[in-house]
């Protein structure tokens, strides 16, 4: 019986490590990327189980979402217009890419390129740089947004959040 008993613990502990392996492998893992968007349309987003690819968060609204289709029709999702400026900033079909983002006054996908941005928005990651369709005082375009946000002239800065909000 004594030596029985090692043996059987040693089953157990296999049995329980097997059990996690195949739990795990059975879990779906969050989206980070689609293939095969030819249509350049933007992709329904699985809230929760969709990753921001450059801040790597669950993207949990559509609040300020932005997708990047390349021209291949790989398609990437952000959860804020702050993370898909810095993420796309060195890639080579940058200017060729189809950019939607989902906009606060219209709640609809438009081109991010064509939507206008306040500076000091509650977003995803506190950038502050909120999508609208039609402009609005004190908004700045898609150009002027992506330099802001590489300059680092945004809400996480503090200077800049002390000169636009007071605090």
């Amino acid at each position: 019986m004594k030596k029985l008993i090692p043996v059987l613990g040693t089953l157990l502990f296999i049995a329980i490590i097997a059990i996690i392996f195949i739990s795990l492998a059975k879990k779906e893992q969050p989206v980070t990327i689609v293939k095969g968007n030819t249509a350049f349309k933007p992709l329904p987003i699985k809230l929760n189980a969709t990753n921001d690819t450059q801040c790597k968060m669950l993207i949990k609204s559509e609040r300020n979402a932005v997708e990047v289709i390349a021209p291949d029709g790989r398609t990437w999702f952000f959860d804020d217009p702050g993370c898909m400026t810095l993420w796309i900033q060195d890639k080579p079909w940058k200017d060729r890419a189809k950019i939607w983002v989902h906009t606060l006054d219209t709640k609809r996908w438009i081109d991010a390129r064509k939507a206008w941005y306040g500076v000091k928005d509650a977003t995803a990651m506190h950038y502050g740089f909120g999508a609208r369709e039609h402009k609005c005082p004190d908004c700045i375009d898609f150009h002027e947004m992506q330099l802001r946000m590489l300059r680092g002239e945004n809400l996480t800065n503090p200077k800049i959040r002390k000169k636009l909000l007071g605090v």
